[in-house]
């Protein structure tokens, strides 16, 4: 029954107090204002406003509507400037899932920057899903996708972001340190700590062990990178990790990387969004300040 229009009507006349400059303000005429606001009258079943002479004062019916139109067309500009910045490419929310579970600390040096070139734009990240990244984004629930094993589908776009080596993770005093390369053999004695994600998506079953029908001693799973890496540096186990990363770590730690296998294992770091999406600014200038920080690995 009520609208903005007879909100902003409301405001006008007790803004202007006449229906001749409240018509001329909005641009109608005053038989089209008078008639909007006699059919309102009729359907509340009460008048929003009396003569007074030659001004207008407004009704308690009046009032009330003039309260509503108070709180309610604030937000109908907020939302309209919010929509035309969005269309501008300059305001909303970039959400971004992540299937790489070493890449936060990375990631953080993308967001800073990328907040700082977009201060209209918020940024989520989200780590679990329900279903699984590639649904997620397929099912608008994420923007862009952060993961290493990119499932394509027609819909989906990816970049390459950065090209790494996924490496062994030893401390520096495992007989293993020394070596330029292992076997997939010479892990089988050996503790292997992972994030926690099935094995059939790990590489270092998916690509070095279960193709060379060897195991693991022991398979442990744990949560936080820095947790991860504080049990192999005391040497309770071993990791596969990026090199990346590795590189990043404090000496202190006194890590050591080997090559999986005498040719290792190549990985690349993707981001994938929807194609639709793909001349959005928000995505274009998060894929490229993505590729710009890359990934810093010595080989």
């Amino acid at each position: 029954m009520i609208d903005r229009q007879h909100l902003k009507i409301i405001s006008a006349i007790d803004r202007y107090g006449t229906v001749t400059e409240a018509a001329e303000k909005m641009h109608l005429t005053q038989s089209a204002l008078s008639h909007s606001m006699k059919k309102l009258e009729t359907q509340a079943g009460t008048p929003l406003w009396e003569k007074t002479g030659r001004r207008l004062r407004l009704t308690a019916g009046g009032h009330a509507l003039l309260n509503l139109a108070h709180r309610v067309l604030p937000q109908f500009e907020h939302a309209e400037d919010h929509l035309q910045k969005i269309a501008q490419g300059k305001q909303g929310m970039l959400r971004i899932g992540m299937e790489c579970h070493p890449c936060y600390q990375w990631l953080l040096q993308v967001v800073g920057p990328y907040l700082i070139n977009f201060p209209d734009v918020d940024v989520d990240v989200r780590q679990k899903f329900t279903f699984g990244g590639l649904q997620a984004l397929h099912g608008y629930d994420i923007d862009l996708l952060l993961t290493p094993d990119p499932l394509h589908l027609p819909t989906i776009q990816y970049d390459v972001v950065f090209d790494y080596e996924q490496v062994l993770v030893v401390s520096n005093n495992h007989p293993l340190a020394e070596k330029k390369w292992i076997a997939p053999d010479m892990l089988t004695g050996e503790t292997l700590f992972t994030y926690p994600v099935e094995a059939s998506r790990l590489d270092i079953f998916a690509q070095f062990l279960t193709p060379a029908g060897c195991a693991v001693k022991q398979h442990r799973t744990l949560e936080t990178t820095e947790i991860l890496l504080q049990m192999i540096s005391a040497g309770r186990g071993v990791g596969a990790l990026p090199k990346w990363l590795i590189d990043d770590q404090p000496t202190h730690l006194n890590l050591a990387t080997v090559r999986l296998g005498e040719a290792g294992i190549r990985k690349s770091l993707h981001l994938g969004y929807r194609k639709a999406d793909a001349h959005s600014p928000f995505i274009q200038a998060f894929v490229c300040l993505a590729k710009a920080t890359g990934g810093v690995e010595s080989t």
